[in-house]
Parts: C-alpha cells; sequence; structure tokens
C-alpha cells in the first residue's frame, strides 16, 4: 500500500492519479489544439493566395496586423510575428513589390520607416478578412451568439497566456 497524496492510500498496483499535463483535459485540449492550428495553417495559405496569388501564407498575418493597428516600424512587426529581422525584411520586400505595402519615414526618428498597407493591400485584405468572417458566421450558425462569445473571450484568453 501507497500514500495517495490526499491521506488515503492506494494499492501498489492501482495507476498513478493523473497528474498536470496527463489530466484529460489537458489531452483534450492538445488534441483540439492541434487540430485547430493544423486547419488555420491550410486557411491561412488560403487566404493569403485570395490576396494575392504570389502571397506566401506567414506573410498573411503581416498585412492583417496592420489593417488592425495601422502603421507600423519593421522591428514591431518582427516582434509581434516571432520572426528575426532578416525574415521580416525579406517578407517585406516581397510585400512592396506586390504593391500591398509601403514605407514612409517615422516622425518621431528621422533614421526609422513605418510600413503601412497601400490601398490596394487594405483592400484586398479587408475583403478576404469579411469573406472569413461570412464563413465563420454560417459555421456557427447554429450556435448562440453568448457561446460564440465566450468561444472569443477564451481564446482571447489563452492568447495573452501564450505571450508570457
Amino acid at each position: 500500500m501507497h500514500e495517495d497524496g490526499n491521506g488515503g492510500e492506494r494499492h501498489a498496483d492501482s495507476p498513478e492519479p493523473a497528474s498536470g499535463v496527463e489530466q484529460p483535459a489537458f489531452l483534450a485540449l492538445e488534441r483540439e489544439l492541434t487540430v485547430l492550428l493544423r486547419r488555420a495553417r491550410a486557411s491561412q495559405g488560403e487566404m493569403a493566395r485570395e490576396v494575392h496569388p504570389d502571397l506566401e501564407p506567414s506573410a498573411y498575418g503581416l498585412l492583417v496586423r496592420l489593417e488592425e493597428c495601422g502603421r507600423q516600424r519593421a522591428t514591431e512587426l518582427a516582434s509581434y510575428i516571432g520572426v528575426g529581422k532578416a525574415t521580416m525584411s525579406r517578407q517585406l520586400r516581397a510585400l512592396e513589390e506586390l504593391g500591398l505595402v509601403g514605407r514612409e519615414p517615422d516622425p518621431a526618428d528621422g533614421r526609422a520607416w513605418l510600413v503601412t498597407l497601400t490601398e490596394e493591400g487594405r483592400r484586398r485584405v479587408s475583403r478576404v478578412r469579411e469573406a472569413r468572417r461570412a464563413r465563420y458566421a454560417g459555421r456557427l450558425a447554429d450556435w448562440d451568439p453568448e457561446e460564440v462569445d465566450e468561444l472569443a473571450r477564451l481564446l482571447h484568453r489563452l492568447n495573452r497566456g501564450m505571450e508570457k
């Protein structure tokens, strides 16, 4: 006989209680997030092609960030996306060549540049994001609006927790 950690006893041949990451809730979470992330990667590629046939899937997130937050320095974008300066420079060059972003001097620092969506970039990104939201609305049409709110709230909380 062994102590079960709660002052009780369990038989030596009894399985250990699930601890931390082995709990069924965390196993289910890992499984569902894996499916969600796999689908999100595939969807990001589709959305990137809808914005422009030559757009790299990884650059789509940059365009969305610029649409949501306005003009930003390349270093801010790199930090947010989680890539290095070289990768960011390459992606921004490609986006400029496609006519989706432009650069303008930073009024706060004449040596720095701000990246901004061009009108064409803004138009294309908005169109794709509206279509995506319409697909979500269609797929979640049988959900109660409060459930959709709760899902958005929990995903926001999860994303905030992942920043740490």
